[in-house]
């Protein structure tokens, strides 16, 4: 009776044994879970990365379509104000030619006004007239020299708005350089995400057969 006792204890002691140690196997996972475990945390990291870069990529391109635009705009806007500039010049040196051509006339009126006073007398025909011609060339010299004076403000104002474009531009350049770096760089950091995503995915499937 006592063997008896004694070999049903023994067996449910090994039982229990057994439980505790399929317990303690469950509970520590191998080193073949590990790996599994941790190329899928790998892979959860890798499209973290992935969706990062693109969105990073994506904004780089909003960037650089928007730097492109501007560029565009400033170029033109430089022509514009080169365009002004160049009919401003025009407009300066016919307003010069034309200023001088009525101070020539001034000075031959002025001429002929002195001969007529010397030959006639300051009151005669002849000399009232050379002072009305006198009067009138005098009306558009000064006429001509009030719009030289508006050209020079005109082509001043016109060089500032032609240099402040001009500054754009160069701006515009520089940060579409810039951006176009930023989107090379997020492209690259996308090409070595995906070679991780891939080699962590290759990781995996070879942990799962076992090798």
């Amino acid at each position: 009776m006592k063997a008896e006792l004694l070999v049903r204890r023994g067996v449910l002691a090994m039982a229990f044994a057994g439980l505790l140690a399929a317990g303690a196997y469950a509970q520590d996972p191998t080193p073949q879970q590990q790996d599994i475990k941790s190329d899928k945390k790998d892979i959860r990291q890798d499209k973290k990365d992935l969706a990062k870069d693109r969105a990073d990529r994506n904004a780089d391109q909003r960037d650089i379509n928007k730097d492109k635009r501007d560029l565009s705009k400033d170029r033109a806007d430089r022509n514009a104000d080169q365009r002004d500039i160049n009919h401003d010049k025009r407009d300066l040196a016919k307003d010069r030619a034309d200023r001088n051509a009525d101070q020539r006339d001034i000075n031959k009126d002025k001429r002929e006004l002195a001969r007529d006073d010397a030959k006639y007398g300051a009151n005669s025909a002849q000399a009232k007239g050379d002072r009305k011609d006198l009067r009138a060339d005098r009306a558009d010299r000064n006429k001509d020299q009030h719009d030289i004076n508006h050209d020079k403000v005109d082509l001043a104002k016109d060089r500032a708005d032609r240099n402040a474009d001009q500054r754009d531009v160069n701006h515009d350049k520089k940060d579409l350089a810039k951006d176009r770096k930023d989107r090379n760089k997020d492209q690259k950091d996308i090409n070595k995400d995906k070679r991780d995503l891939h080699k962590d995915r290759k990781d995996l499937r070879k942990d799962r057969k076992g090798h």
